[in-house]
């Protein structure tokens, strides 16, 4: 099967999924589509070594501030090697990354993220040393120390290398021991808002509306209402928690609403359609123009006697062949004829993608075209 078959037959088992056996439209929970407005991540940095690799460290040539990194290390320790000729090969130098979780409290361990930033072929076998990670303010949040994890590996010989994956970047599960905590976030939070994750008004406007209809039947009263196309303002019943009338909102579920909308990647020929696209009545032809050029050398000999050297005669042929173009009308109330209309043409994904830029440009195309 073709890679243009392969595409219409999945938009087609698409189309059908979504207008035929499953409910037409999937409740999702709140806690799925928005979270609450100031409780985030935060993101912490540091800059480190890693020592025990096996000569694929930093060189003191291109690297000079891995030395710099290692002598002073090294002072704090109370070694000396102010005079001392460093050879670094078995150590590189890094930048440790993480991310904060929100309530993450004092001896909890979170991921860490570790990248070369000398000329260091591999950090394969090695080992972060205690390594402080500072928040934007400056401060220390947490230490990271631990055995890297490399999922790439190189392999290196006399005349050849092979390297699969990358080999200069690895993470450390649970590396790093949270020293400060985060002050508690949602005891400092005055008013309580949901943002949405995909703003949309009529996404926000039923969200207020689940939480009204949830609380006018609980607490007799509403709490919720839309701000804006991202934002729900909420306020707390009395004598509630925080945590807990948190967690009773994000157990509803309603339809979020999405815009009608068609993605497009050329590099990879993937084309996703939303449900809620229509194209007005158009109609559309293809065809596909093939230019082929063919080089086909010619040796001349020079005749006996001659004193002529033999020269290398290029000939080319040109070739232009020019498809069959279909002319077909497409027009789509739904996806399922919308995909039923291109298959008439039968494209492949360079031709559909084509196509749908074009009737964009002629403005029958009813929804947002995103080009990757």
């Amino acid at each position: 099967m073709t890679l243009a078959s392969r595409l219409i037959v999945g938009l087609c088992a698409f189309a059908l999924a979504l207008s035929g056996a499953l409910p037409a439209r999937a409740s999702v929970r709140i806690k799925d589509i928005a979270g609450l407005q100031g409780v985030r991540d935060n993101q912490l940095v540091g800059y480190g070594l890693v020592i025990g690799l096996q000569g694929t460290g930093d060189s003191v040539r291109n690297s000079p501030f891995t030395g710099q990194a290692l002598q002073s290390m090294l002072d704090r320790l109370g070694v000396n090697v102010r005079n001392s000729a460093l050879r670094t090969r078995n150590v590189a130098a890094v930048i440790v990354t993480a991310d904060l979780p929100a309530f993450a409290g004092r001896g909890s361990r979170i991921d860490v993220s570790v990248a070369s930033m000398g000329d260091a072929t591999s950090l394969l076998g090695g080992t972060l040393v205690v390594t402080s990670l500072l928040a934007a303010d400056g401060q220390t949040y947490a230490l990271a120390q631990g055995r890297l994890n490399v999922s790439g590996f190189s392999a290196q010989g006399e005349a050849e290398r092979l390297t699969q994956g990358v080999t200069t970047a690895a993470r450390i599960p649970g590396g790093a021991l949270v020293e400060r905590q985060i002050p508690d976030q949602l005891a400092t939070l005055h008013v309580l808002s949901l943002e949405l994750r995909n703003p949309d008004f009529v996404t926000a406007e039923r969200v207020a509306g689940a939480i009204n209809a949830f609380t006018r039947e609980r607490y007799k009263s509403t709490v919720a209402f839309a701000l804006d196309h991202r934002t729900i303002s909420l306020t707390r019943p009395p004598n509630m928690s925080t945590a807990r009338f948190i967690a009773e909102i994000e157990r509803l579920t309603l339809e979020p609403d999405s815009p009608a909308r068609v993605v497009v990647d050329e590099r990879t020929g993937t084309v996703v359609i939303g449900r809620d696209v229509k194209i007005s009545t158009v109609a559309v032809t293809h065809g596909n123009l093939t230019v082929r050029v063919t080089e086909t050398p010619m040796v001349s000999q020079p005749e006996p006697l001659s004193n002529g050297q033999t020269v290398v005669v290029p000939r080319t042929q040109i070739e232009a062949q020019q498809g069959n173009g279909r002319l077909a009308i497409i027009n789509g109330a739904n996806l399922h004829t919308l995909v039923r209309g291109l298959n008439q043409i039968g494209l492949k994904p360079a031709g559909i993608i084509a196509i749908l830029q074009a009737i964009k440009t002629a403005g029958a195309l009813q929804a947002d075209l995103v080009v990757q």
